[in-house]
């Protein structure tokens, strides 16, 4: 049975998404992406030219933010941890993105691209434009933080929370980051 153009590209996407997250970027490679998806080696390069762009299209993330204007100011912390634990758990993208730029620097660097381009202009709405880039890297630490421990590593208290557990631990921080006046308080030794 002969697929489709469309088909083939994404049974490569499927297989290299897989691919990716169970050997890493390093160890992943066309000759194996193509065996998982029953083709040969230069459908892959045919269709993506290089690891690199394969990778980048395996990685393709929309974090598809909520109409954070519609969201009661005081709930936007809770509504963000939930709609990332959405994320995180129906997307296999990001825990590939998560596994492999831990390693890879150029998976790495996508993912400081995917969270200044998409988290940023929402902090910012949020926050005002001048602590942006802080609070959306502050919040980008706990957000991938918890998913390491949660998605990747499966660290069991982590991983046993519960939903709601975790956005109720996650909730409160999120809205300082993002909600909250900075003050500064000195530190005393």
């Amino acid at each position: 049975m002969r697929r489709s153009s469309a088909d083939t590209k994404a049974a490569i996407l499927s297989a290299a998404r897989e691919r990716f997250a169970a050997d890493g970027y390093e160890k992943t490679t066309i000759r194996s992406i193509a065996a998982d998806a029953g083709i040969d080696p230069a459908m892959v390069m045919r269709y993506f030219g290089t690891k690199e762009k394969l990778f980048a299209a395996a990685a393709h993330i929309d974090l598809k933010f909520p109409d954070f204007s519609a969201v009661p100011r005081a709930q936007i912390g809770a509504v963000l941890s939930g709609h990332f634990l959405d994320l995180w758990e129906n997307n296999e993208a990001l825990q590939v993105l998560l596994r492999t730029g831990v390693t890879n620097e150029a998976a790495a660097e996508r993912v400081r691209s995917i969270f200044a381009t998409q988290l940023g202009p929402t902090v910012a709405a949020l926050a005002g434009p001048e602590e942006a880039p802080v609070r959306a890297g502050l919040a980008a630490s706990q957000i991938l933080g918890l998913a390491l421990t949660r998605y990747i590593l499966r660290l069991p208290p982590v991983a046993a929370l519960s939903r709601d557990e975790v956005v109720s631990w996650l909730a409160p921080i999120l809205q300082r980051y993002l909600c909250d006046p900075h003050t500064p308080e000195p530190l005393t030794p």
